[in-house]
């Protein structure tokens, strides 16, 4: 079987909201748009919003790395998203890890190379 591509698909109760979220935060490249759907570039990978969602907490499985933790945390807060873990020094080296959500909820993790 050949695999054309993959794209990962989150669900949003605002599409446009949650489209303008990861473009703003993240500066993804929009690349489709519809009443329904969008899809976004981001770092070589495809994400899908598919609006219709109910906007709960989810865990999506994502990871996105950033050269900075502390920096991209405080970004997703700025643009409305929220942290469910906050940034946390280990063993005297920058944050690793933090855990966030975006607009409509779905969560994901900032890290940084190690």
């Amino acid at each position: 079987m050949l695999v054309q591509r993959v794209k990962y698909v989150i669900w949003a109760a605002d599409l446009g909201r949650a489209t303008a979220f990861y473009q703003n935060v993240f500066g993804a490249e929009l690349t489709k748009m519809s009443e329904v759907m969008s899809e976004l570039s981001l770092a070589g990978a495809i994400l899908g919003i598919h609006g219709g969602g109910e906007g709960k907490r989810t865990w999506t499985g994502i990871s996105i790395q950033v050269a900075d933790v502390v920096a991209g945390a405080a970004e997703v807060v700025a643009f409305g998203g929220g942290l469910s873990r906050e940034p946390q020094d280990e063993d005297g080296e920058a944050p690793h890890l933090a855990m966030c959500f975006d607009t409509d909820g779905n969560e994901f993790m900032l890290i940084r190379k190690r």
